[in-house]
Formats: C-alpha cells, structure tokens, sequence
C-alpha cells in the first residue's frame, strides 16, 4: 500500500527544472538530500501568501529550495542564500539562472553563522526564512531569523525529524539534541506562532509575531 506521502506526490507531475536540478546534483555527488517535493511546492504557497519580497535560504545545496522559494515572489523579490560549500553555490546559482531568477538571487559562501553575523551587522531584515543546512547550529539560526525578521515573517525549517533519530529517545548526539531544541523552541516560544507539519522528515512552520 501507498504510503501518504506517496499517494500526494502520484498527483503531482514534478516540472522539467526541478527534474534538471536533482540530476544535476547526482552527477555533482552531492547528497540528495533536497526538500521533499511536497514541501517544495508548500514554501512556493507560502512566500506567494505572505507576499514576501526579501528571503533568506541558509543552506544553498543544488538551488531547488531556491528555484521553489523565489517562484513565490512578488515583483521585485530577492534571495539571498548562505552556502558553507563554493562549489555547491555555483550548482545552485547555475540552476537558479536556468529558472530564471538569476538576478534576484545572492549567494554567500563561508561559514553560515559568519555570514548571519554580517547580514545583521547591515541591517539586513528578511520578510521569509528557510533553514536547511547543518543541524547543531539550528537553534542559533532560528534566534538570528527572528531578530533579522519584518514583522509577520515566516520561518520554516526541515528535516526537524531527522529520519527518526529525533524520535528516538535512545539516541542524543549533539546534533539529534540541537534539533530537539529548535522544535521545543518553535513550540513555546512566545515570539512566535508555529507549528509543525509531520509529513516526510518534518517541517517546522512559524510566524514571528
């Protein structure tokens, strides 16, 4: 039997670009470890609803989540993407020209918390953040999105699950315990309106009040 996540997606005919972007990134040996389709089209819904025009990607890898993002925009909406890795940058701004957002997209190599550190020594406010790049410093992003949010800014953040390792309370590695951390902070903290979405590895989803 199908499971629910599978059924959904048999609906679902995934566009050429994207298509192009996931073989792109097997033939880089990257891992494939992009957002699952589903919440692929569910961050383009949200950007569109939120009529975001600045938004800020911490973690790059091959450009879907970027192409999926920046679909979303309002005339005149940016991207800004932080990416540990060169290499991986230049896939995802190669792919992100393919889609056609080539210009409204700027990249930021190095250490994400580095970058984060800059962006708010600018002023830099963003009105949408996707988090999806190394988990121990999860918790330490969230608290950057919120101060570097426009009121009413959405923050979504995946793979909060963790194929399950969150879930299992006989594991505690630095990483599974930062996760726990930044869904426990989703959760209560009183900045925020949240909640979280359990389909494939889990996506956080909050309002910055």
């Amino acid at each position: 039997m199908l499971t629910q996540e599978e059924y959904s997606e048999q609906l679902y005919t995934e566009d050429e670009i994207l298509l192009q972007v996931k073989e792109a990134i097997v033939q880089a040996g990257m891992p494939e470890v992009s957002v699952e389709p589903g919440y692929g089209r569910l961050l383009t819904m949200l950007v569109r609803l939120s009529r975001s025009t600045r938004i800020l990607e911490i973690g790059a890898l091959g450009g879907y989540s970027g192409i999926c993002l920046s679909r979303g925009f309002t005339e005149g909406g940016t991207l800004t993407s932080l990416e540990l890795r060169a290499d991986y940058a230049e896939l995802a701004r190669r792919n992100l020209e393919l889609a056609g957002f080539g210009d409204s997209t700027e990249y930021r190599i190095g250490p994400a918390m580095d970058s984060l550190k800059a962006l708010e020594a600018e002023g830099a406010k963003f009105d949408f953040f996707f988090i999806d790049a190394d988990k121990i410093n999860y918790t330490n992003y969230l608290e950057y999105a919120i101060k570097m949010a426009n009121p009413g800014a959405i923050i979504a953040g995946d793979n909060i699950f963790l194929r399950g390792r969150t879930l299992n309370t006989d594991r505690n590695g630095p990483a599974i315990l930062a996760v726990r951390h930044f869904n426990e902070m989703i959760a209560t903290d009183d900045r925020l309106i949240s909640t979280c979405l359990p389909a494939y590895d889990g996506l956080a989803l909050a309002m910055v009040k």
